[in-house]
């Protein structure tokens, strides 16, 4: 299955990240966070409007902008 946008799965889904498109200077951000290739994660909610979308990523919650999960491309497992 090709890899897709993060803000596109579903709540309860399930994938691994496959590609982190963003750009250089908030690459680091992100990695520091522990969104690293290969990374296991699961969608937990979406606020209302779709943003931010909450992941569940080694062991703890993380809150992404909408913006930031259309830049990482997942699998789904």
């Amino acid at each position: 299955m090709d890899p897709r946008p993060l803000s596109s799965l579903t709540p309860g889904s399930k994938g691994v990240v496959a590609s982190i498109q963003v750009p250089p200077a908030h690459r680091a951000r992100m990695l520091e966070m522990g969104l690293l290739v290969g990374t296991p994660l699961e969608v937990i909610r979406f606020a209302p409007l779709g943003d931010p979308v909450e992941i569940r990523i080694r062991g703890y919650n993380l809150s992404l902008r909408r913006h930031e999960a259309d830049l990482v491309l997942v699998r789904e497992a």
